[in-house]
């Protein structure tokens, strides 16, 4: 598949559209923003970010089959990176909202059961496959995904016990934390992530 030298930034209304962007432009990669009335063709790789309401988001998702469309471009192919809610969309299910997902990964959304709620601030994530880089990144979330696969764990961090802190599965990579909000390491892992796909 020949991608072209721009990303779709998909705006679901889901809160870090613009602190992407600006990242997206710090790293000089050029964007244009996607939504049900300007979809994504599938030549561009997606990035999808959200902060919010699992439920929130998923309805936005399903306005004019946009739902239906990533499904289908991610089936096909097309390189997908989620942020965020952008991460816990992908699962089966969302127990925030009582609500399904996208269904593309197995496995659900569960509420954090220690600690302070929502965790916000640093913390470590780890590398479980491939040639990740461990780091400190910035979370905001009071959610975490379960996924039914365990090679699909990109990265762990500890919060009270260990948790699902990225995916990564064929075309699919995500992110429960804010790279564009983790300073230099985060911007390395997105400029990782553009590299597969011929962009940084």
């Amino acid at each position: 598949m020949k991608i072209e030298l721009e990303v779709d930034l998909v705006d679901v209304a889901g809160g870090n559209l613009g602190s992407v962007g600006r990242c997206l432009k710090r790293l000089n990669v050029p964007y244009r923003l996607a939504n049900a009335k300007n979809p994504p063709s599938g030549n561009r790789p997606i990035i999808l970010p959200g902060v919010g309401n699992f439920g929130a988001v998923m309805n936005n998702l399903k306005r004019d089959g946009f739902d239906q469309l990533l499904i289908d471009l991610i089936a096909g192919g097309t390189p997908y990176l989620g942020i965020c809610v952008g991460m816990q969309v992908l699962f089966d299910w969302g127990d925030e909202s009582q609500v399904a997902g996208l269904g593309i990964l197995a496995g659900k959304v569960v509420k954090l059961e220690q600690g302070k709620i929502p965790q916000i601030g640093w913390n470590q994530i780890e590398p479980r496959k491939g040639d990740g880089m461990p780091g400190y990144v910035y979370f905001v979330n009071s959610y975490v995904a379960q996924p039914e696969i365990g090679e699909n764990i990109f990265y762990t961090a500890d919060y009270h016990g260990q948790f699902c802190a990225a995916v990564q599965s064929k075309n699919i990579t995500a992110f429960q934390f804010h790279p564009e909000k983790s300073g230099e390491f985060g911007e390395k892992l997105l400029c990782n992530w553009l590299d597969t796909v011929n962009q940084c």
